[in-house]
Order: structure tokens, then C-alpha cells, then sequence
């Protein structure tokens, strides 16, 4: 495996949740800028939650769960 999970189960279910959200209003504001800039964070935030890393969260400094574990760290 080429990368280490950085995102725990429940903040994986929250961007499942909020990438619903976001494509609901990516439909209600149709094809404007908004409607697929709401289209490209929903996609993003559904890849993010199903390979369990984030990028972004990578630069941040977030350890990664392997790292957590060995510390005591949920």
C-alpha cells in the first residue's frame, strides 16, 4: 500500500454526508459555477471517505491512524 489511512471511521461517514448535501445543491443550482464547484467538493469528499486519506489533511500535519495507535491516540 502506497499510503497510510489518515482519517478515522467517523470523520469517513461525515464526508459520505456531507458530500450528499453538497450534491443536492450541486442539482438545485444545475450546471452555473456554483452548482459545479458544489459538484467537484462532492466528489472529492466522496473519494477522500472511500480510500480513507486525505491530502490536504497529509500537508496539515495529521498523523496517520497507525501512527495514533502506537501512541494511545483515538
Amino acid at each position: 500500500m502506497w499510503y497510510l489511512k489518515n482519517l478515522p471511521m467517523w470523520e469517513r461517514v461525515l464526508r459520505f454526508v456531507s458530500a450528499a448535501l453538497m450534491a443536492v445543491c450541486a442539482w438545485a443550482f444545475g450546471m452555473t459555477p456554483v452548482g459545479i464547484a458544489f459538484a467537484v467538493a462532492a466528489c472529492a469528499a466522496v473519494l477522500t471517505a472511500l480510500v480513507g486519506y486525505c491530502p490536504l489533511c497529509a500537508i496539515g500535519g495529521r498523523r496517520t491512524l497507525n501512527e495514533d495507535a502506537g501512541r494511545g491516540v483515538r
